[in-house]
């Protein structure tokens, strides 16, 4: 990075960088080891004999000249690799930025493994607020993963981001994200069609969607939520681990307008020392070398083993569980993010789990300790 000191007027400041002296050493290189070649078999008189000791010299001298070219090579490459991969970095830290450990008294963690091993970032989003409103928080997934997601992960997460301070109602937050991701996947087709304007129907902008799910938290505990066909979360009271809604989801944003009546999904309430696991599809589509899938509640109830319980243990626990799982291969996007309720203050009604939140009475991936 260039760094401009204050008081140097911007007229005087030498024009220098450090690339194009890269650009002629890279090619000089490789050129002063062909004209060392070139010389050594037609300058030198050894080159010229055919002598066994002459033959070997020479062998030995084209050797050289070898393998310098190839560590030359080898050299090159690394760098280019370090620096995509220092891009990619930066990507990650600009877009799923590192959470605040606490929101609004709720202790939060949040973790990202990306299956291209190219890119530090994936398909997968995240992200958390505290608002007026309330804590909002948005857990997605983009079709695709590795760097080609990063451009739609943007406008969805820089959307919900301003969103979820300037809406007071969570479906309003929804239709801004909506028409954000709209916009985007707009201006891509036309840097891809900009003859036609239109995506071909068999571009990859026509078949771009996001499954997402928009939550908030009540400063009281109540759970409302946008479900936009994602895995709904778990919720982990105890040891006891359970969907926090069986509610059919809407469809995912991008092929499908949004229903014009809008109503958020209630969830319940967040007791105190209660957890929200928030996930996408990668965690529980991952396979091992037999094809067995991933079992999440079992790894969350292993998780909530340990004492004490906090959604950094829990993180660990599980892509600890999921690295074993797939012998440290995954082959999708997987982004976790935990929320534990440590407000000490709150109160909460015995019968308000009972009557908020309906679907625990039907079977739930449910263990003991």
């Amino acid at each position: 990075m260039i760094r401009i000191k204050a008081g140097v007027p911007r007229s005087r400041r030498p024009r220098t960088s450090s690339r194009p002296r890269r650009r002629a050493l890279a090619l000089g290189l490789p050129t002063l080891w062909g004209v060392v070649a070139v010389g050594y078999k037609f300058g030198c008189p050894l080159g010229e004999q055919t002598g066994l000791g002459a033959r070997i010299v020479t062998s030995a001298v084209f050797f050289a000249v070898g393998t310098g070219l190839i560590l030359h090579v080898r050299r090159a490459l690394l760098r280019e690799l370090r620096q995509a991969r220092m891009v990619a970095g930066a990507a990650q830290s600009v877009l799923l930025r590192p959470l605040p450990p606490r929101l609004a008294g709720l202790n939060v963690a949040a973790a990202q493994l990306s299956a291209d091993r190219g890119a530090s970032i994936g398909g997968d989003l995240y992200e958390a607020v505290a608002t007026e409103h309330g804590v909002r928080v948005v857990m997605g997934d983009v079709r695709g993963h590795g760097l080609s997601a990063i451009g739609t992960v943007a406008a969805v997460l820089g959307s919900f981001r301003e969103a979820a301070h300037d809406e007071p109602e969570l479906g309003r937050v929804l239709g801004r994200l909506d028409r954000a991701l709209a916009r985007h996947l707009r201006e891509r087709a036309r840097a891809e069609h900009p003859a036609g304007g239109a995506p071909d129907p068999d571009s990859p902008v026509a078949e771009e969607f996001v499954t997402l799910l928009l939550l908030e938290i009540a400063t009281d505990g109540v759970l409302s939520a946008f479900n936009c066909g994602h895995p709904w979360p778990y919720l982990i009271s105890g040891s006891r681990v359970e969907l926090l809604s069986r509610a059919d989801p809407l469809p995912p944003l991008g092929p499908f307008p949004l229903p014009s009546d809008l109503a958020a999904t209630p969830c319940g309430q967040l007791l105190a020392d209660e957890s929200l696991v928030l996930y996408t599809d990668g965690a529980e589509d991952a396979r091992d070398a037999r094809g067995r899938f991933f079992s999440l509640p079992e790894a969350l109830a292993a998780a909530v083993q340990s004492r004490p319980v906090s959604p950094q243990s829990i993180l660990r626990t599980v892509f600890t569980a999921l690295l074993h799982h797939t012998a440290g291969h995954p082959t999708d996007d997987i982004a976790l993010l935990v929320l534990r309720n440590e407000r000490t203050h709150q109160r909460a009604c015995s019968g308000a789990r009972g009557t908020a939140r309906p679907a625990t009475t039907h079977p739930q991936p449910t263990t003991h300790g």
